[in-house]
């Protein structure tokens, strides 16, 4: 052979190792994770949504001009802080008169009863007639009939006296209807809340019963919507994690509260209440998320992250070299995926762009980060 046709074999050959070799260097690294022992668990996904537990219209019992507010959209409000007031003036000046009123008719009967002279002067005459009738000076049928006047008098008397008493009570129960009147003319807030909406302010005229405000409680609800092949497996007090869209990828610890036992009618979800272990201020209502209940667990289970799962089968990396590997699945949570058969403990798993490998490629390994 010819020395020149031997230097292009060996050149040729040359640049094919150049070019494996360059290959080799472009080919992005495998992300992998070791397949491990863990506690496996079965979770069921809801969707969530977080409530106001309640949101209440303030209204007032009687109406009025408004002459003082301390409403204002986004304040918080603690129960029987002061709301809205109401012009009482009227109200003043009624209860002024009414006490005015009581305050003579108690001098009046401070002086006494006309009716009382009368009746000491018929009780001293009948004391008298009753001394002489024993004489015999003074006719029977007669001093029964004076004890008759007498007894009149005496009734008169005590008919004046409840009378007396019945307009003082009158008094009394118009000055406590008036100043509860007064009472209701200032506007408190009943929870402890936020104001989301403010419809009377200084100035406006409001009939009775007319809505002043809108205040959302300070406690919240989170809701989840179970679906009905899922509902069963649901009990109180079992485990959850949840994550809400504006949080990102934050996981947070959460526990069924409360279960309800009918349906939604408009999704046909059955509604589960949790309670997420997060900062108050953090549930604002309206966020939306996801939620997956743990209502199953396998200890000492084989686990690999789930996305390394793409149906049945996972990429395994083996002495530097990819193959494919069909596996049966267990339980499913969020994050992981039990493993019954096709894999064992120790080995990696391809777990991000499993589509830029196939079976036979070489490559390397880096490992992937902990976490979701």
């Amino acid at each position: 052979m010819k020395k020149s046709t031997v230097f292009k074999l060996i050149l040729l050959l040359a640049l094919a190792v150049g070019a494996v070799g360059a290959f080799w260097v472009a080919r992005p690294p495998a992300v992998v994770a070791t397949v491990k022992r863990g506690t496996a668990v079965n979770v069921v996904p809801a969707n969530v949504t977080v409530l106001a537990d309640y949101a209440m219209v303030i209204r007032g019992e009687t109406g009025g001009r408004v002459v003082k507010s301390a409403l204002a959209v986004g304040r918080h409000v603690g129960a029987g802080e002061f709301l809205v007031q109401f012009d009482a003036g009227d109200l003043e000046l009624e209860i002024a008169q009414v006490q005015s009123d009581r305050d003579a008719a108690q001098r009046r009967f401070a002086v006494g009863s006309t009716i009382q002279p009368e009746l000491d002067n018929a009780r001293q005459s009948l004391q008298n007639d009753e001394r002489l009738a024993q004489q015999g000076q003074f006719a029977a049928a007669d001093l029964a009939k004076e004890r008759r006047l007498t007894q009149q008098i005496e009734q008169r008397l005590a008919l004046e006296a409840v009378d007396r008493q019945a307009l003082l009570d009158g008094y009394e129960n118009t000055l406590k209807l008036k100043r509860r009147q007064v009472e209701k003319m200032q506007i408190n807030s009943p929870v402890d809340g936020v104001v989301t909406e403010v419809l009377a302010r200084p100035g406006d005229l409001v009939v009775s019963g007319a809505p002043l405000a809108t205040i959302i409680a300070s406690t919240r609800r989170v809701e989840a919507q179970v679906s009905e092949e899922n509902f069963a497996g649901v009990r109180l007090d079992q485990k959850a994690t949840v994550r809400f869209l504006s949080y990102g990828g934050r996981q947070f610890d959460a526990r069924v509260a409360k279960i309800l036992p009918t349906a939604d009618a408009a999704t046909q979800r059955y509604v589960v209440e949790l309670t997420v272990d997060m900062p108050p201020e953090l549930l604002v209502p309206g966020l939306t998320g996801a939620a997956n209940v743990v209502v199953g667990e396998h200890p000492a289970a084989l686990i690999i992250p789930r996305r390394a799962l793409v149906g049945s089968a996972v990429l395994v990396v083996q002495d530097g070299r990819v193959s494919t590997r069909h596996v049966s699945p267990g339980f499913l949570s969020l994050n992981e995926v039990e493993i019954l058969d096709g894999l064992h403990e120790g080995e990696n798993v391809i777990v991000e762009e499993m589509n830029l490998f196939q079976d036979g490629d070489r490559v390397r390994t880096t490992p992937a980060e902990v976490g979701p």
